[in-house]
């Protein structure tokens, strides 16, 4: 395969991208375009709370009442499952949306909301960062429709600025069921770019560490520090910590390896 231009790039290479099931994955279209093959892995399924949703339910109903200053979402299944819950109901006009990082917001615009705060850092301790400090006597308060497990920090943060969080449980991922074509490609891929610390975990979950493909880039500094703490190295992180920020680190990292002189056990592309 020969490149040509900007489309031939990343030509020869194969490029795992874990995602959800059935969540279509513009990053894979982008990693494409650039002349790569890709293997998309659904590492994970986002499955009900475990209280199947009725918490959520609740909490919609007191934003529509008006109770909440704030939504803060760290995610596009905690905006989507929000968004179910309220069922076409709007928040009054006076709420403000915040949101970690361009996707969850460009996924908050798509409910009919405006976005009043997105973290310049895209990651929820960037958001907590930037959040106003709350004025007057009494605490306004912030509902946050998250995943089962989160990193923290979050709510510490908006506490100390002087707000009181809801943290309500939207959704929970559970391990995905590849199909066993899928997982033998993945394992003879080249590189691998995350998008998020579930998508790490599960990738890891099913594939083993000696699974993982030995070029390995991340969305972001959570995410970073999820792959190292299992032990992988990230040949480079997105900045900024979006779509582009990725396919660009990916890109960086595959030509400096393509670059490099063949060393023993050195990835290369086919």
């Amino acid at each position: 395969m020969s490149e040509t231009g900007t489309g031939g790039q990343l030509a020869g290479w194969s490029v795992v991208v874990p995602r959800p099931r059935d969540r279509a994955s513009s990053l894979s279209d982008r990693i494409r375009a650039l002349g790569a093959d890709v293997v998309e892995v659904p590492v994970i399924e986002i499955a009900d709370p475990p209280d199947g949703g009725r918490g959520l339910r609740s909490a919609a109903d007191r934003l529509v009442a008006g109770s909440y200053r704030w939504v803060v979402c760290t995610s596009q299944p905690a905006v989507e499952r929000l968004a179910n819950a309220l069922g076409g109901r709007s928040a009054p006009g006076a709420t403000r949306w915040a949101a970690v990082g361009p996707a969850t917001a460009r996924a908050i615009g798509a409910t009919g909301h405006r976005v009043d705060l997105v973290a310049p850092g895209g990651t929820a301790a960037d958001l907590a960062a930037a959040f106003p400090p709350a004025a007057g006597t009494t605490a306004p308060r912030v509902l946050f429709p998250r995943a089962e497990t989160v990193d923290g920090g979050l709510a510490e943060g908006l506490a100390a600025a002087g707000y009181q969080m809801d943290e309500v449980v939207a959704y929970r991922t559970v391990r995905g069921r590849p199909d066993p074509g899928v997982l033998e490609a993945a394992l003879r891929a080249g590189a691998v770019a995350f998008t998020s610390s579930s998508t790490v975990e599960g990738l890891i979950d099913l594939v083993g560490m000696d699974g993982v493909p030995p070029v390995v880039v991340s969305i972001g500094p959570q995410t970073s520090e999820t792959a190292r703490r299992a032990g992988l190295v990230v040949a480079a992180e997105a900045a900024p910590h979006d779509l582009d920020g990725l396919v660009g680190a990916l890109t960086s990292a595959l030509t400096a390896v393509r670059a490099a002189p063949r060393a023993a056990g050195h990835p290369r592309p086919a």
